[in-house]
């Protein structure tokens, strides 16, 4: 949580917001046969050459230096020994310049935590590790967006399903019992698929827009995007909300704002972190501050993460202060300072802190 929230406050505070790039349109979708298990070599387990008829597979990417897909790991071997009849392989891909030499010791490591075939990518001589057979075939070509990543291989050798590992174990007790709603799931991905397509869309339009500070421009493009798509709301409300407050449409900005926190935001932590911080970020200097409700986002957003996230705890301080509440600012900001000592944010977390102690904003 900490890292999603200060890639918000980056964002937040950032001069020209920047939106990602839309990647190709995947090639490799869920109903589409599997492509060919094209690998260097086999680290652990008997070799397996080709999608067998009848048998059902996990293909699973994950790569040395990557913290989730070691957490992952264990599981799917939980998983390995509850789904017998299930063959899980583990392909190592986007390993950095050499590291694939790492793989058999990392695997023989883990032992019996790592209990499933395991096998490198094939990583042409001389080529980047995302030009590996396996990377390429699988990973790029579907369209996944990180590792650790698996798919589910039916009997049929067409995939039935892709995603995280962690969210798999449901859905292969299914295909497992047969009791697997393929269409149903090529629907539900396809509306995904969709949402990220125009999600996509959208950024790449407000990135343009904002390169030349067009934030009327920006407003209308999310108006209309939404329009068509109710649900990018979701994603792009807050940006919304802040390019309403950069218009001084504080009337209505403030009502919208009103509006996500107690609908469609009311659970999301990010979003209101960021409502409150678009509120009171100093270098917006807006006419009107509408404190309540920027209190209001603050303490939900620190329900939310049960009072344990030091840039929330941060962000509700600074409100409390800006709201007249010294008290409850330094209460606040003790419990942030508590949570980030010794690391790079103490120090100024304990800045504001001594502002708030004394009243007044330290000089400058």
């Amino acid at each position: 949580m900490l890292k999603s929230l200060l890639l918000v406050a980056s964002l937040l505070f950032a001069s020209l917001q920047t939106f990602a790039q839309a990647p190709a349109a995947p090639t490799l979708k869920v109903g589409d046969a599997a492509p060919a298990l094209q690998v260097k070599q086999w680290a652990k387990g008997e070799a397996v050459t080709a999608f067998a008829k009848d048998k059902l597979y996990v293909v699973e990417f994950w790569a040395t230096w990557c913290g989730p897909c070691k957490t992952s790991i264990p599981h799917l071997t939980e998983m390995q020994k509850k789904f017998k009849d299930v063959t899980f392989i583990g392909v190592s891909v986007f390993e950095h310049e050499s590291d694939q030499a790492k793989v058999a010791p990392f695997v023989e490591k883990m032992g019996a935590d790592m209990d499933y075939r395991v096998a490198l990518d094939d990583v042409p001589e001389g080529k980047k590790n995302n030009e590996g057979a396996m990377a390429k075939n699988w990973m790029i070509a579907s369209g996944a967006q990180g590792i650790p990543t698996a798919f589910i291989v039916g009997k049929d050798g067409h995939i039935a399903w892709m995603g995280h590992p962690m969210q798999m174990e449901e859905t292969l007790a299914k295909v497992v019992a047969g009791k697997y709603d393929l269409a149903a799931y090529q629907k539900e991905k396809a509306d995904e698929d969709a949402l990220e397509a125009a999600s996509q869309e959208l950024g790449q339009k407000l990135n343009e827009l904002m390169q030349g500070q067009d934030t009327k421009g920006a407003l209308a493009a999310i108006d209309a995007a939404i329009a068509k798509t109710p649900k990018l709301e979701e994603r792009f409300g807050t940006y919304k909300f802040k390019f309403m407050l950069d218009n001084k449409d504080f009337t209505g900005g403030y009502a919208y704002g009103a509006k996500l926190a107690a609908g469609l935001l009311k659970d999301d932590a990010q979003g209101q972190y960021f409502m409150a911080g678009s509120i009171t970020d100093p270098d917006s200097k807006y006419e009107t501050l509408d404190l309540k409700l920027a209190l209001k986002c603050a303490q939900r957003a620190n329900e939310i993460t049960k009072g344990k996230e030091p840039m929330v705890l941060d962000m509700l301080a600074k409100v409390y202060f800006a709201s007249g509440d010294s008290a409850k600012a330094v209460e606040t900001q003790t419990k942030a300072v508590e949570l980030v000592k010794g690391s790079k944010n103490e120090k100024e977390f304990q800045g504001r802190l001594d502002e708030y102690k004394a009243g007044k904003p330290a000089a400058k």
